[in-house]
């Protein structure tokens, strides 16, 4: 098992360069491994088993396993609220008496492994954008600034560079803050479309599955319909048809146990309850980022508490004669320059941007 996921453990490498936010990389990296490792997983068959064993009287077994595998089995959805044992011998397996249109059948579970790789692709992509638009930008101006152990005239040449870039480029980076600010959004209209298709694929039955999950905790055990063995049940019907010595058609009706159903359950549940929180996480992320392009009176707060070191009058009067982009970027390079080096690069950028409007405290610290 380890050989089989050890690959994905590239996702959760530490960079030591961020240009992306916490949720964004929840979506990109960790939702991405998610779905790889259980795209793995279910294909993979020494693991979970045989994704399919039927029982048929008097005909070889695989051919059928086969068969039924290809073709689809059905269950007959009136069969779930009998009593097994009873009235049915498994939930949803019953005698249709010849009604054809009462079977509910079930395609799916061909399908799974490569839907969930396909998912974690659209998950990845956002990722994929952003990297190739960034250009390592970021990495470009840190220039090692991340670490303050070097020589004093190293850390003051790498500064001034670093400075000479800011003041000859002010402005100049709207385009970069609202590429990436289109990649997060992306991030939301993936999961939007996500959960969309994922229900259009269980045939309507994925975005209530989460809830009626929760609710048969409510519901008496006799009366229980476990909305996980409906959506993805456990043993299903399959028909064989051949023909017999006199070349008359015989009809085979075979009981298929589907193994890998149960992992199908879980890792739908799981995912369902991972969308719906980032969901709630993307939309909160978006509308963070919409009060930081239409609100500029925040950026200077926002800027402070990046790093604690800087005061909030240095943050105001450099927040004034920059763009939103020049604000992103001062931004990103907070969280990975060192904070005593970054707080001095600020206070030099301030000084050479020619403001006056610092209060006396502050001009003091900079004299």
């Amino acid at each position: 098992m380890f050989k089989l996921l050890g690959d994905l453990r590239t996702y959760f490498k530490y960079h030591e360069i961020s240009t992306d936010s916490m949720v964004f990389r929840l979506h990109n990296h960790f939702t991405a491994a998610l779905l790889f490792m259980c795209s793995m997983i279910i294909s993979a068959n020494q693991y979970v088993g045989s994704p399919i064993s039927c029982i048929v009287e008097g005909l070889p077994k695989y051919p059928i396993n086969t068969y039924c595998w290809i073709m689809s089995t059905f269950t007959m959805p009136d069969a779930f609220n009998r009593q097994v044992g009873v009235d049915v011998a498994h939930p949803g397996v019953s005698n249709d008496f010849g009604n054809v249109n009462a079977r509910k059948y079930y395609t799916y579970y061909q399908w799974v492994c490569f839907a969930l790789f396909f998912q974690a692709i659209l998950c990845y992509l956002p990722h994929y954008i952003w990297k190739i638009w960034e250009g390592n930008l970021i990495r470009s101006l840190v220039m090692g600034l991340n670490h303050g152990l070097e020589e004093e005239e190293t850390i003051t040449k790498k500064k001034d560079n670093l400075m000479n870039y800011l003041m000859t480029h002010i402005k100049c980076h709207n385009s970069y803050v609202y590429r990436y600010f289109s990649c997060e959004v992306l991030c939301l209209i993936n999961i939007v479309t996500q959960l969309y298709l994922m229900n259009l694929f269980f045939d309507g039955e994925f975005l209530s599955y989460g809830l009626r999950v929760l609710q048969i905790s409510d519901i008496p055990q006799e009366n229980r319909v476990d909305p996980m063995v409906y959506v993805f049940p456990r043993v299903t019907k399959c028909i064989f048809h051949k023909y017999g010595a006199s070349g008359s058609i015989q009809k085979h009706d075979s009981l298929c146990v589907l193994p890998l159903n149960v992992v199908n359950e879980k890792t739908y549940i799981f995912i369902w309850f991972w969308y719906l929180i980032l969901l709630g996480l993307l939309t909160g992320l978006l509308t963070y980022r919409a009060a930081i392009i239409f609100a500029p009176s925040i950026r200077p707060r926002i800027l402070q508490l990046s790093s604690r070191l800087l005061p909030i009058e240095t943050c105001q009067s450099i927040n004034k004669k920059i763009a939103l982009g020049d604000w992103w970027i001062l931004y990103n390079l907070s969280s990975n320059i060192d904070s005593l080096i970054y707080r001095d690069l600020m206070q030099e950028l301030t000084k050479k941007m020619g403001d006056t409007n610092l209060a006396p405290s502050e001009s003091l610290k900079q004299a």
